[in-house]
């Protein structure tokens, strides 16, 4: 199995990307990055390119691909809806069509990180949960076999660490806590390491019929 990653350098991605790497069905990762990722390994590829909403100068290396892990992503703080709908809708919609393009059919593997509390109206007064509902929408409907997971809190496993900074502070301040806070809301906390197996989880035909998956869901497949 070949399989493309985007956001490997966040948190959740690379969990994601170790999971891959040590996975023996996956023969082969391409990580499409806006700079170098800095690990080196037999199965490991990099496209470094700059603009995601346009991924036609690529297209090229997309083929041949089983699987998609679309785990980039922002905190919404401090963004205008506009600038946050540019990162978290338009670069997915243009990953996934870039895919699609490529070759990608019904077979095709397209997961996509998204959040609790999704609002799969798109019209709701949050704006961050309405914007990644569209997105989830969006994605749904087009001919791939794809998956929306929407995760709780994520404790960092491995490692991983997360990007945006007030995210490092909490997992600094709160991974001792981890344990509790899992014994008390199993139904919204998960890990890393959940979410990885999860996603190589959803590769295999048939593993589940739902096609948006909570933290109950991840923590469960993800086993």
């Amino acid at each position: 199995m070949n399989v493309v990653v985007f956001g490997a350098s966040g948190m959740v991605g690379q969990g994601v990307l170790r999971a891959c790497l040590l996975d023996p069905a996956v023969d082969g990762v391409l990580a499409v990055v806006r700079r170098p990722l800095g690990v080196s390994h037999r199965k490991l590829t990099e496209i470094v390119h700059d603009d995601f909403t346009d991924l036609s100068a690529v297209g090229d290396r997309l083929t041949g691909l089983d699987a998609c892990f679309y785990c980039l992503g922002v905190s919404s703080a401090g963004m205008s809806e506009a600038d946050y709908t540019r990162v978290t809708h338009d670069f997915a919609l243009a990953a996934a069509r870039a895919l699609v393009t490529a070759g990608a059919g019904p077979d095709f593997t397209f997961v996509y990180v998204s959040g609790e509390g999704t609002d799969s109206t798109g019209q709701g007064r949050t704006m961050w949960a309405r914007v990644k509902g569209r997105t989830e929408n969006e994605l749904l409907a087009l001919p791939v076999s794809a998956f929306m997971l929407r995760p709780g809190y994520i404790q960092p496993r491995h490692g991983a660490v997360s990007r945006t900074r007030s995210y490092r502070v909490l997992y600094s301040l709160t991974s001792w806590l981890y344990p509790l806070l899992h014994r008390l809301a199993p139904a919204h906390t998960t890990t890393t390491d959940h979410l990885a197996r999860t996603m190589l989880a959803l590769t295999r035909p048939g593993v589940t019929s739902s096609r948006i998956l909570d933290s109950e869901d991840i923590n469960h497949l993800g086993a």
